[in-house]
């Protein structure tokens, strides 16, 4: 880094500290000694007093008498006889009403004597510019006994910059180029910094060196190219550029070279330093910085800020501050813009500590605290979501007489909704913006808070909220109110919206068409996108690649294949070449539907428009390929993909893994599969893959160690590689392991699917269940029941031993709330008796009588094994069992094979007595 001149002082001594003369009440009460930067991620601020009015302790004057000042700016005709031509300008410069000035100017202009003055017309034309009275200006520009100055120039290019019309500034070059005037220091000075605000900073190098090579050219901004409005204020200003014997003169008009210069005035090099920083060549704007001196030219202290902040924002923190530091030792003293840019610069890093040892030190160099530096402050409070010190700060300008500056509302906003706080969101709200004269901008950026967090109730009543006087909204409210809506998928309330903005005077822009059709077409609403597309289109906006892209990707998702085509073929229609997603949109939706012939079509169509396949085409041509067993075919897309940058991605890979697996390519599987798992690239889709085709192959070792890995992978996410996994363990038979599985699905929030449940029968079947009790719950299951499920895998548990998670899920079942069958009935039975809670199981057979539930063979045989429990008496078991007739129960055949079966022959020996 370039070090940093120590330069003489270019005037007197700094004012600092208690030595600086007392100001007004903006100055912010002192901090207590700045403490070393605290090294936990919160500091703790002191509490602060609250800042002093921001507005000046000097009572105003008397209305009934005006003061010298109000008597200065309206002189005799006399006075302004005898004024000097510079003191008549200073006069005209200090007007703060338009009509003052021009009539002032009037006055001047009728003097006797009066000798034209381009400055004059200069000050004049800017204060018309600036109050946007164009036919004023119109008038006072046709009126001028003088051709168009530089001064004139330079006052209007400034003005309607700032007026937020640059294009007509810039035209104003043309103009002067078609009249000869060449620009001189200002007017260059102020087309530069024209050009470096609308980011055009190579045009705005390019001006500059231009002029300090002499010559004065404008080709280069292709100003031809620039529109003019037929109503806007450049129609007349400029109507004679358009005038066809001014033109012919124009293109009379020789190069304009008056030599090689250097910029001699302060303010030309605080632009150039400041564009250099913004195009991200801060070299260049040390060079400048340095040449100062050299060439007589004093910084300033709006060079100082501007340096500094280039300095800062460029991440060069402690040249910044080194800077600072210096200002005092050059003789400049630093005012509270200083400070606001190095309370900026330490915001942009995160450095709160910074910030307010910045803020304390305005106070203490004697200044005054703006809105500014309230602004900076309050944003990195809340950005830490410091609520207890943002609240205070507020407060504090609020007493002090300010308000909060509207740029901080959404900011403070924010952190309150972040943070869960709406409550507190909406009393901020209702103080400090509803009524207040908030911008539509500032607005739409309060409702985009709530919208991003999916909030559409509490964004619809900001939406609807009281306005101050001449706040109309504006469509960027609309457009961001869809975005709430889409967010909440509140599709519905779309419709209201749309009919409020065309009863409004607001026009819907082209971001409102975007947001519209992509909103319809993410919810699943193809046909309502694509009616969109036609308004957006007959209001005069031409759709983007982008756009179309949208609508077509949603009519694939839908398989609608007729309407997906017809807009491919609109939008080539329409002058909009499709991109490698809209291809890619179509290849992959024939590839779902089998259709190889079309997606090989649109493949050549992609190729031959200069498009080279990338992955994910490929990836649907090979998934095309894969519905048809075409496995050579898909192989050679494979290998070329293996040749791209980056290879094949995994959607690729798994898909020739799947393609593989069902043709049983044992061994090709294998080699993919294994340079995934050496690249750390296998998902839950590989594993599983690799699972079942050993499995179906046979090899059920090796299916059971892929399964084992990958159930210690981390990676099982979803139902399908849980029952990959559970299938091993089935084909085993291990009961407990598949037990714990389900847990694991439960726990994980996984809801088992019908092959999960498939899978359990399976294990029933096959393990130590009767037939009855297995019969009984597939009924159940096939049924849909309501409770079939909970009690299934409770069923498993307790037979998997696992006791405690099977009484769990009959607690739930056994609630009030829940009313279950006689079948569920059964489950419960089951698992208290399996447990040993046999009183729990007998209390339910007793209910099940009182419900007037019938039992039957499942629940005699689950009461069977209560038979010879420890601490059931013998009178409890009897009378249980014969609580009724016999008939009643169950016949008596069935009911004493049941006994049988189960091994309680003294409960059948009972059954034959009775």
């Amino acid at each position: 880094m370039t070090p940093i001149p120590r330069c003489p002082p270019a005037g007197g001594a700094a004012v600092t500290g208690a030595g600086a003369p007392p100001h007004g009440g903006g100055r912010p009460a002192p901090f207590p000694p700045s403490p070393p930067p605290p090294a936990v991620s919160r500091i703790h601020l002191p509490r602060l007093p609250p800042p002093p009015s921001l507005s000046s302790s000097s009572s105003p004057a008397s209305p009934s008498s005006p003061s010298p000042a109000a008597s200065a700016l309206h002189p005799s005709d006399e006075a302004l006889s005898a004024m000097s031509p510079r003191e008549q300008t200073s006069l005209l410069s200090r007007q703060r009403c338009w009509r003052r000035a021009r009539d002032l100017f009037g006055r001047m202009r009728a003097l006797p004597g009066y000798a034209p003055n381009p400055v004059h017309d200069a000050v004049l034309l800017r204060h018309l510019s600036r109050a946007r009275r164009w036919d004023e200006l119109h008038r006072a520009w046709l009126g001028m006994a003088l051709p168009p100055s530089n001064s004139a120039y330079a006052a209007v290019a400034d003005a309607l910059a700032k007026a937020g019309l640059a294009r007509g500034a810039l035209l104003l070059l043309r103009h002067m180029r078609a009249r000869g005037v060449a620009p001189d220091e200002v007017s260059m000075n102020t087309f530069v910094r024209v050009l470096k605000d609308q980011g055009r900073y190579a045009d705005a190098l390019a001006l500059f060196r231009n002029w300090c090579d002499g010559r004065f050219e404008v080709d280069f901004l292709h100003l031809d190219d620039i529109a003019i409005d037929s109503d806007g204020p450049m129609q007349f200003l400029l109507a004679d550029i358009y005038d066809d014997k001014f033109a012919a003169a124009a293109d009379g008009v020789p190069a304009i070279d008056e030599g090689p210069r250097k910029p001699k005035l302060v303010a030309t090099y605080n632009t150039l330093i400041d564009l250099y920083g913004k195009a991200g060549n801060l070299k260049d704007a040390l060079v400048m910085f340095l040449d100062m001196p050299t060439l007589r030219v004093m910084p300033d202290t709006y060079t100082f800020n501007t340096l500094i902040n280039v300095l800062g924002l460029s991440a060069n923190m402690a040249q910044a501050e080194a800077l600072f530091a210096n200002m005092v030792v050059r003789g400049i003293n630093p005012d509270a813009k200083t400070y606001n840019v190095m309370m900026t610069v330490f915001a942009s890093i995160g450095d709160l500590y910074g910030v307010l040892k910045c803020y304390r030190q305005i106070g203490k160099a004697g200044l005054d605290v703006d809105a500014v530096s309230y602004r900076i402050v309050l944003q990195a409070l809340c950005e830490r979501k410091m609520v207890r010190e943002a609240e205070y700060m507020i407060e504090g300008i609020l007493n002090s007489g300010g308000s909060v500056h509207e740029q901080s509302l959404p900011v403070v906003m924010k952190m309150y909704v972040d943070l869960g706080l709406l409550d507190k969101a909406n009393s901020f709200f209702e103080r400090h913006c509803k009524g207040k004269g908030v911008s539509s901008k500032n607005f739409a950026a309060i409702i985009d808070v709530f919208a991003v967090k999916g909030l559409w109730e509490e964004a619809e009543h900001i939406f609807f909220s009281r306005r101050g006087d001449g706040n109309n909204k504006d469509i960027v409210e609309y457009n961001v109110m869809v975005k709430a809506y889409g967010q909440a998928k509140q599709y519905d309330r779309v419709s209201s919206l749309l009919e409020s903005i065309e009863e409004s005077a607001v026009s819907p822009d082209e971001c409102t068409y975007n947001s519209l059709i992509q909103m319809f077409s993410v919810g699943g609403f193809p046909q309502r996108a694509k009616k969109l597309l036609g308004k957006m289109k007959d209001a005069g906006f031409q759709p983007k690649c982008e756009t179309y892209s949208a609508v077509i990707k949603s009519y694939s998702r839908h398989c609608l294949v007729p309407e997906a085509i017809d807009l491919f073929n609109e939008m080539k229609s329409s002058g909009v070449e499709p991109n490698i997603v809209v291809y890619g949109l179509l290849i992959d939706m024939f590839a779902e539907t089998g259709n190889i012939k079309e997606a090989l079509h649109y493949s050549n169509l992609l190729e031959e428009s200069g498009i080279s396949p990338n992955q994910v085409v490929l990836t649907s041509l090979i998934k095309a390929y894969s519905k048809y067993n075409c496995w050579k075919e898909a192989q050679d897309l494979y290998s070329r993909m293996k040749n791209m940058v980056g290879g094949p991605d995994i959607i690729a890979s798994n898909a020739m893994l799947n393609l593989y697996a069902k043709l049983g390519m044992v061994s090709e599987a294998k080699e993919i599969f294994d340079s995934l798992r050496r690249n750390s690239h296998a998902d839950d889709v590989s594993y599983t893959t690799m699972v079942y085709l050993y499995k179906g192959m046979g090899l059920l070792s090796e299916s059971t160690k892929i399964a084992c890995e990958l159930h210690k992978s981390g990676l099982l996410s979803d139902c399908v590689s849980y029952n990959a996994v559970m299938a091993c363990h089935v084909a085993k038979g291990n009961l407990r392991d598949c037990a714990e599985l389900v847990q694991e699905m439960i726990v994980a929030n996984i809801p088992p699917d019908a092959s999960t449940f498939g899978m359990i029968f399976s294990l029933m079947q096959n393990g130590h269940v009767s037939a009855a009790e297995v019969l009984q719950l597939e009924s159940a299951y096939n049924d849909g029941k309501s409770s079939a499920k909970q009690a299934i895998i409770a069923f498993l548990f307790s037979i998997a031993g696992m006791h405690t998670a099977a009484l769990e899920i009959c607690e739930q079942l056994l609630r009030p709330e829940w009313t279950i069958d006689a079948w569920a009935y059964n489950v419960c039975f089951k698992v208290y008796a399996s447990c040993g809670k046999v009183e729990k199981a007998f209390s339910l057979f007793m209910r099940m009588n009182d419900l007037g539930l019938k039992p039957d063979t499942v629940t005699c045989i689950h009461l069977a094994t209560c038979y010879g429990k420890p601490r059931v008496s013998e009178g409890l078991r009897t009378n249980a069992l014969l609580e009724y007739r016999t008939d009643e129960l169950m016949p008596s055949h069935t009911a004493l094979a049941a006994y049988i079966e189960a091994g309680k022959h003294n409960v059948a020996v009972q059954l034959v007595k009775k």
